[in-house]
């Protein structure tokens, strides 16, 4: 009988004991949060929230704004689109070592990348500037140029190009050599078999005639003046044909720039294995794989796939609707 007594002593002490403790560490809790500033409250809630923010947009969807409109009219100027970092690998950490993934780009993939032409401000900056442009979902990028623009860091494009093709430019028109293949087939007529109706071109051919005949006029100006070499930077780098560029290359034989054009015109683009070759959907105004060539794979940090924020329809491409907010949606 005595042990009987001592055992349900020691559980009442055990139970009280545990409920004292209990209670006490609810009310401290609750002192402490009433003498907590609300301003750190505030703070550590951001924190909390940040953290979640980049984990998701490092390793599984990422914001990104269009900064130009080298994908018109696929994408306008302003929008704001979701990526998918899983699908070809995330990086670990900003910048640094990429996952390897079983899955590759394909053919007609909107695919970000990492700019071949961007120059870097160094490692500390880049992933500064890349946890802050997450953490505020593509609304604040603090890497600009000096006139306040924001850098082409990374580079939005679809991915044309897959390993051992061979593009040759026909007046802006692209012609696919495929891998195995000895004849070239038309880049439009291979896109329109297969439903793939993004917009190649958006000038007509007599503005191209007219434009191609300005570039030459100005072009033929410049070499009976003395004047300095002729920087054509528009999309007449592609229409203009190589015999025109060995002309200039003549003309001005210290410019490189001429002997790299009329190669690349006369040879096309071979897209070597473990690379793809990124073109712009308007391909009369995009600076893209034709100037930089194929990308690496392993620098394909993505696949665009939702549109979450509406172009603004400025005049850089047609507009969402007369409300502006119809463009909301999965991106083809």
């Amino acid at each position: 009988m005595k042990a009987e007594n001592d055992f349900f002593d020691r559980l009442q002490y055990v139970t009280e004991a545990v409920l004292t403790h209990r209670k006490k560490t609810k009310r401290l809790k609750r002192e402490k949060q009433r003498q907590k500033n609300a301003l750190l409250d505030w703070l550590e809630a951001f924190i909390w929230a940040a953290c979640v923010v980049l984990i998701i947009n490092q390793y599984f969807f990422q914001a990104y704004q269009i900064p130009s409109g080298s994908m018109i009219d696929t994408l306008l100027i302003g929008d704001r689109i979701f990526v998918n970092k899983l699908v070809y690998g995330p990086e670990l950490l900003p910048g640094m070592g990429k996952t390897p993934s079983p899955i590759e780009p394909e053919r007609n993939d909107i695919i970000i990348f990492e700019s071949p032409e961007y120059l870097s401000r160094g490692t500390v900056f880049d992933i500064a500037q890349r946890i802050i442009y997450m953490v505020t979902l593509s609304f604040v990028d603090i890497d600009r140029d000096e006139t306040g623009m924001p850098k082409a860091h990374f580079l939005i494009k679809r991915g044309v190009g897959m390993p051992g093709d061979r593009f040759i430019n026909d007046a802006g028109d692209m012609h696919i050599r495929f891998s195995g293949e000895t004849r070239e087939t038309s880049e439009i007529e291979y896109n329109k078999a297969r439903g793939w109706m993004h917009n190649l071109r958006h000038i007509h051919k007599e503005s191209l005639s007219d434009g191609i005949r300005s570039v030459k006029e100005y072009s033929l100006r410049q070499i009976y003046s003395g004047g300095a070499p002729p920087r054509v930077r528009t999309f007449n780098d592609w229409t203009l044909d190589a015999a025109w560029y060995r002309m200039l290359r003549g003309a001005y034989p210290h410019y490189d720039g001429y002997k790299q054009q009329s190669n690349k015109l006369a040879r096309g683009w071979y897209v070597p294995t473990g690379r793809v070759l990124p073109l712009g959907d308007n391909r009369d105004n995009s600076r893209d794989g034709r100037f930089f060539g194929p990308v690496k794979e392993k620098k394909i940090l993505g696949k665009g796939v939702f549109i979450y924020w509406p172009g603004n329809g400025s005049d850089q491409g047609p507009p969402p609707d007369k409300n502006g907010i119809a463009r909301m949606g999965m991106i083809r």
